[in-house]
């Protein structure tokens, strides 16, 4: 081989390094948005625990669902847990098929997300949307929804229009706790309330619950949560990736710790902790053939910093 061969393979050798080097530090943070609901606060911060015993720096941003998806459209968030379909589907579709937002995984099943209403005033004959406007003066006129501009409130106050199903109605938007303090203060007295409900979550455990027929074209009947990043992201961090494609989480598991956080005011990130160090084989196939930042094998490194 000659000097001037030699000299030019070794420069090409020093670029691809070089360039390796700095595709991992490129990769050493990662963003995520929390739209603020319980439930993707706890996938959250499993991950989040996760990848920090891992090595990376995490920063986690509370933002909306419509925010969350043009923040991910302009490459400012990696990652959302919390795209549930089919509610979301009319919120994501136009990021989808623009290619700027991709699906990696879907990392819970079995999921439920309409109208509820207490056990009581179902057995009086609230069971569908169609039902609602007979209960008007009992409830008051109003529905209760969660944080304003989420995409569940927006179908519903659409509802609400001359010649819809609840026009006349007023959707009350607060928060995911402000609704349920609403529906608690409520239930005690059997008084009429419609709201948002959803499972997973602890609210149906805490109350008596039956969820209305009548919004599947808009909220389906079970649906699916899945993990979504934004464009290039899977390529520029394949070692999050595939921890990301590999976590699925169940029904159960969210409800417990939700529980933890909701009726006992346990800290999310405390809640979490304590309940992987009871059930500490639920990481093993989330990081299988996942290292850390350093390139050690993943799992040894993150049962030891979690104490599972």
């Amino acid at each position: 081989m000659t000097p001037i061969r030699q000299a030019l393979l070794a420069a090409a050798s020093t670029i691809a390094l070089s360039g390796a080097a700095l595709a991992q530090d490129q990769c050493t943070e990662v963003s995520f948005s929390d739209v603020g609901w319980t439930d993707i606060t706890v996938t959250t911060s499993a991950t989040r625990q996760v990848l920090e015993a891992l090595g990376y720096e995490v920063e986690v941003d509370i933002l909306g669902v419509p925010v969350t998806y043009a923040s991910m459209d302009k490459g400012d968030v990696d990652v959302f847990l919390g795209n549930w379909l089919p509610a979301q589907e009319s919120a994501i579709k136009p990021y989808l098929d623009k290619g700027t937002i991709e699906t990696l995984a879907t990392n819970l099943e079995g999921t439920k997300y309409t109208l509820a209403v207490p056990t009581y005033l179902y057995d009086k004959g609230l069971k569908s949307y169609a039902d609602i406007a007979k209960f008007k003066d009992e409830l008051d006129g109003k529905i209760y929804g969660i944080e304003p501009g989420n995409e569940g409130n927006l179908y519903l106050v659409s509802l609400t229009e001359t010649g819809k199903p609840l026009e006349g109605f007023e959707v009350v938007e607060s928060s995911e706790q402000g609704m349920l303090a609403q529906v608690a203060r409520y239930y005690p007295q059997e008084k009429g309330v419609v709201f948002l409900g959803w499972e997973p979550h602890p609210m149906n455990a805490n109350f008596s619950l039956k969820y209305l027929t009548g919004g599947e074209d808009f909220f389906g009947a079970e649906g699916v949560v899945n993990t979504v990043t934004r464009k290039g992201f899977k390529e520029e961090c394949p070692n999050v990736a595939k921890l990301l494609s590999q976590q699925k989480f169940t029904l159960a598991m969210e409800n417990e710790i939700m529980g933890k956080i909701l009726d006992d005011g346990m800290e999310p990130d405390e809640a979490v902790l304590e309940w992987l160090q009871a059930h500490p084989d639920t990481v093993d196939p989330w990081l299988a053939g996942v290292t850390t930042t350093s390139g050690e094998e993943g799992l040894p490194a993150v049962k030891k910093a979690l104490g599972l």
